[in-house]
C-alpha cells in the first residue's frame, strides 16, 4: 500500500495530488475487497463510493465538519481514511470494526447507523444545533443505494430544505436500489440524469434546495472541484452524483444485486469460499407455496420493501410472480398500509419482510391494519436471537407486534405447522396475521391438525406433571432437550406449543395449576414485554412458580450466539438447572 498505509487522518488525503488520490481510490478498493472476501460485507455499496468519499475529506474538515452515511453501509472508505485500516488490512483487526458507522471507533462517525432513510434527519439536528449554538462548520448527509424511497428520507428533505442554512445533501445515484429501484422518484432521477440535470422537472430544485449535478461521480478531481463550489454554502443544497456501484470488481459491476452485500468470496473466481448443506429453507418454502397460490388464486399478492433477496425472492421468482409481487422500495410503512388496503379491497396480500426492519411500520401496524382489522399477512423473516450487529438485531418484533390488539401473531414450530399457519392466515377473513418464520427448517413428526379460527388454543405435545415448559416456536427444539435432561432428574415435564404469540389459552393455564408447581418459558427473543411477562402475569396471584427464558433488553453487536444463550441460560443444561434450584 503506497498511500493507504500513511493516511492516519483526513488531513492526511489533503497532502496528495489527483494523481496519488487515484492511486489511493485502487488501494481503498483492494482494502475493500480484502475485507469483504474473508469475512463477507457489503461490496458494491463500498466500491462505488470511493472516489466521492476520497474528495470529501479532501475538500472538507472532519470532525469539524460533519458527515452522515445513510444505512453507513458505504462506509468501509471513510474508516480507511480515518485510521481503520486494521479493519481491512489484518486478519484480527476485522473483528474489531463494525460494517456500519460507530461514535465508539471514532470521533469522524457520529451516529451508530444501519438502518436507511436516516441520514438527512440526522444531518438536519446536527445543522439546527449547529445555527442554535452559533457554530460554523458543514453538515453533509450522503444518500443512496435506493436509501431516498424510505419516508423518513422524504421527511429529512423536506424539513432541510426549510434550515435556510449549511445542509449539504449528497444523493448518491448508481441507478440501483439493493435490487432495482422501484417508484416514481427513480423516473426523475432518472430523468436529471439524462439531461445531466437540466431537466426542469426537478425533485429537489422543486423543494428549494440549490442544485449540482456531477455526471461521472467516480472522477475525483470532478468531484473536488464540485464540492469545493458548495464548502460553506449557506443554502441547502444537493449535488446529485452519477456512480458506478461496485466499481472496480467486474462481478459486483456486472451482478450488482448479488454484489450489494455477500459471503465470503475468492476475489479472482467471484465465487462465494463457505459452503452450507444444501437443505430446504423457509425462503424456497414460502416462495413455492405463494407462487402456487397465486395460480390458483390471482388476488393474493406478494410484496416487499426494498430487501426481497433477504425473504428469498431472487429475480428469477419476483419475475415468475409478474403482476402479483410489488416492491414498494425501503418503505415498510407503505407495504403495511398498502396491505391493509388491499385486503380492505378484497385481496389476500402477503408482506415478506425481516424482523429487524418491521419496526419501522410500528405506526402503521396499529393504525393503519390493526384497528382496521383487515386480514393481511405479514411475514417475519429472521425473528430470533443472533449474531447480528446492533442495527440488525431479530429480537425486538415478540414485544412490537404481539402487543397490539386485533393481530394474532403466530409462532409455528415445523415446515409443515407454518405451511398450515401460512394457508389459514391467507384464506381467513377475520383478523391481521403476522407470522413468526423459524430460522431452521424442523420436520413435523406427525400430521398438522389445526383450526387456528380457535383463537389462542396451546398444543400439548407431551403431557407430564410438576413441570411444564412451555416453548415458543422455534424454541420447541429447545423445549424438548430440556425435558429430556429433566426426565434423567426423575422429573416428567409437559412441554406445549404454544402457537399463539398474541394472546394465552386460559383454559390450559388454569388446568395446569391442578399438577404442575412450577412453569417454564422459551422464547427466541427479548424478555421484556415478551411472550413469557404474559403467563407470568396470569400466574402472579397463584403459588405457581414461573420461570422466563430468552434475551435481555440490551444491544448486542455482533456476539457470538452460543454465547448469547450462555449468557441467557437458554442451554438444556442451564434450563434444568435453574428448575431443579427452586423446585
Amino acid at each position: 500500500m503506497t498511500y493507504l498505509n500513511h493516511i492516519k487522518n483526513p488531513q492526511d488525503v489533503k497532502k496528495l495530488n489527483v494523481s496519488e488520490l487515484e492511486t489511493l481510490a485502487e488501494e481503498i478498493r483492494a482494502a475493500i475487497l480484502n475485507r469483504d472476501s474473508k469475512i463477507g460485507g457489503h461490496v458494491g455499496p463500498n466500491l462505488g463510493i470511493v472516489e466521492t468519499t476520497i474528495a470529501l475529506h479532501y475538500v472538507f474538515n472532519s470532525p469539524k465538519d460533519k458527515i452522515v452515511f445513510d444505512v453507513s453501509h458505504q462506509c468501509y472508505p471513510h474508516k480507511l481514511l480515518t485510521g481503520r485500516q486494521d479493519g481491512f488490512l489484518t486478519d484480527e483487526g476485522m473483528q474489531k470494526i463494525s460494517g456500519y458507522t460507530n461514535p465508539a471507533e471514532s470521533e469522524h462517525d457520529h451516529f451508530v447507523v444501519g438502518h436507511t432513510s436516516t441520514s438527512v434527519s440526522l444531518a438536519c439536528g446536527l445543522a439546527k444545533a449547529r445555527d442554535l449554538k452559533g457554530e460554523n462548520h458543514n453538515v453533509i448527509a450522503l444518500i443512496g443505494d435506493g436509501s431516498l424511497s424510505g419516508g423518513e428520507a422524504f421527511e429529512g428533505l423536506n424539513n432541510a430544505a426549510a434550515l435556510n442554512s449549511n445542509i449539504i445533501i449528497i444523493v448518491n445515484d448508481n441507478e440501483m436500489s439493493i435490487a432495482e429501484n422501484h417508484g416514481g422518484l427513480y423516473t426523475n432521477l432518472r430523468l436529471l440524469r439524462q439531461t445531466e440535470g437540466q431537466a426542469e422537472l426537478n425533485l429537489f430544485k422543486a423543494m428549494g434546495f440549490d442544485y449540482h449535478y456531477v455526471e461521472n461521480g467516480n472522477n475525483i478531481q470532478t468531484l473536488i472541484n464540485s464540492l469545493s463550489q458548495i464548502k460553506d454554502t449557506k443554502k441547502p443544497t444537493v449535488i446529485h452524483i452519477h456512480t458506478l456501484k461496485g466499481k472496480g470488481y467486474k462481478f459486483a459491476e456486472t451482478d450488482k444485486e448479488t454484489w450489494h452485500w455477500n459471503l465470503p468470496f475468492d476475489i479472482n473466481r467471484g465465487q462465494v469460499t463457505v459452503s452450507f448443506e444444501e437443505q430446504e429453507n423457509y425462503g424456497d418454502i414460502t416462495f413455492n407455496f405463494l407462487h402456487q397460490k397465486i395460480k390458483q388464486d390471482p388476488s393474493v399478492v406478494v410484496l416487499a420493501a426494498g430487501t426481497p433477496g433477504a425473504v428469498g425472492l431472487s429475480p428469477e421468482r419476483r419475475k415468475a410472480l409478474g403482476r402479483n409481487y410489488v416492491d414498494v422500495g425501503i418503505a415498510e410503512e407503505q407495504a403495511v398500509a398498502m396491505s391493509s388496503g388491499l385486503a380492505k379491497a378484497g385481496c389476500k396480500p402477503v408482506f415478506c419482510v425481516w424482523s429487524s426492519f418491521i419496526q419501522r411500520a410500528y405506526d402503521q401496524l396499529s393504525q393503519d391494519l390493526a384497528i382496521n382489522n383487515n386480514p393481511a399477512v405479514i411475514l417475519v423473516f429472521s425473528g430470533a436471537i443472533s449474531s447480528m450487529d446492533a442495527t440488525h438485531l431479530g429480537c425486538f418484533d415478540i414485544p412490537l407486534i404481539s402487543n397490539i390488539p386485533n393481530i394474532v401473531y403466530l409462532a409455528p414450530t415445523t415446515k409443515e405447522e407454518y405451511l398450515s399457519m401460512l394457508d389459514w392466515g391467507v384464506e381467513q377473513t377475520a383478523h391481521p396475521v403476522v407470522i413468526r418464520v423459524p430460522t431452521e427448517v424442523v420436520y413435523a413428526p406427525a400430521p398438522i391438525k389445526a383450526n387456528y379460527d380457535e383463537l389462542n388454543k396451546f398444543e400439548i405435545v407431551e403431557h407430564g406433571k410438576d413441570v411444564a415448559v412451555l416453548a415458543l416456536g422455534s424454541f420447541l427444539t429447545l423445549g424438548r432437550q430440556t425435558i429430556a435432561k429433566l426426565k434423567e432428574h426423575g422429573i416428567n415435564a409437559s412441554l406445549i406449543n404454544p402457537r399463539y404469540i398474541s394472546g394465552l389459552d386460559t383454559k390450559l393455564l388454569n388446568s395446569l395449576k391442578q399438577d404442575h408447581q412450577i412453569v417454564v418459558t422459551l422464547e427466541d427473543g427479548e424478555l421484556d414485554g415478551g411472550f413469557g411477562e404474559k403467563i407470568a402475569r396470569f400466574y402472579g396471584a397463584d403459588k405457581i412458580k414461573v420461570l422466563n427464558f430468552g434475551a435481555k433488553k440490551e444491544f448486542t453487536d455482533r456476539t457470538p450466539l452460543k454465547e448469547l444463550y450462555h449468557r441467557y441460560h437458554l442451554t438444556p443444561e442451564q434450563i434444568t438447572a435453574d428448575i431443579l434450584n427452586i423446585k
